[in-house]
Parts: C-alpha cells; structure tokens; sequence
C-alpha cells in the first residue's frame, strides 16, 4: 500500500515541472518499497496493487529527474 501511495503522489507531482524534487524522491522511495513489497506479496490483490504503484513511482521518478532532479535549483 505504502508503494501505491507513492507511486499515486509522485505521478500527480510531475504535473507541476517545479515539484520536481518531491516527483523524484517519491519515485524513488516508491520503487524501493514497492519492489520489496513485491518480492514479499502473497496474494494477486496485493501484486496488482505492488505492480501499479511501482509504474507510478517509475514514470514519476523519471519525469522529476528529466525536470530537474533530487535537489531544488538555487
């Protein structure tokens, strides 16, 4: 669930270019947690809900570093 609720703020976080900071280090979280999560999931609900949050976090990871990275600009 933690992977799905990153991947969910790290998404709707890259529609705003200057939130790059927060897209990118939810992504990133998000995709460690949620690979975890899923090598420990026991039931097709729960992977399912691994698999979408781990999308999430990716494309989300992806945009706010392709905006401007971990660290806000000066």
């Amino acid at each position: 669930m933690a992977a799905l609720v990153c991947g969910v703020v790290a998404f709707v976080s890259t529609f705003w270019v200057s939130a790059h900071v927060i897209s990118s280090w939810f992504g990133t979280l998000g995709f460690g947690v949620g690979l975890y999560s899923q090598y420990l999931s026991a039931t097709t609900p729960q992977r399912t809900l691994n698999i979408v949050g781990l999308v999430g976090s990716f494309v989300g990871a992806a945009l706010g570093i392709a905006h401007g990275g971990f660290l806000p600009h000066p």
